[in-house]
């Protein structure tokens, strides 16, 4: 026969009060904060081609303001094909199907 699950007695409900007033103190502040409006672009600026035209490099072009991105984007670029290409060597595979050994390939 199984016993039936009981509650503890002895429980602690100093944390859970805490945790109860500290959800209140929060709730309250940002209930009653009054927010900014977003702020954004108006809706007749082409930001995806500005962001192609600051991207490369060309700023004169773009509705809005910004620094070139080109060089960031080629520097993340290399690094990221370096881990492809490095991810590819890891994983190759002899002919055989075995996996490569460490001392490169001499078994």
């Amino acid at each position: 026969m199984t016993k039936r699950p009981r509650f503890a007695d002895d429980v602690h409900w100093a944390p859970g009060l805490v945790a109860v007033a500290l959800f209140a103190v929060f709730a309250a502040v940002f209930l009653t904060q009054g927010f900014a409006p977003a702020a954004g672009f108006s809706p007749d600026v082409a930001l995806t081609e500005s962001i192609g035209y600051l991207l490369f490099d060309m700023p004169g072009q773009a509705a809005v303001d910004g620094t070139g991105f080109l060089a960031a984007f080629e520097m993340i670029d290399f690094f990221l094909v370096g881990a492809l290409v490095a991810a590819v060597l890891l994983a190759r595979r002899e002919s055989d199907g075995a996996p490569l050994e460490k001392s490169g390939g001499e078994r």
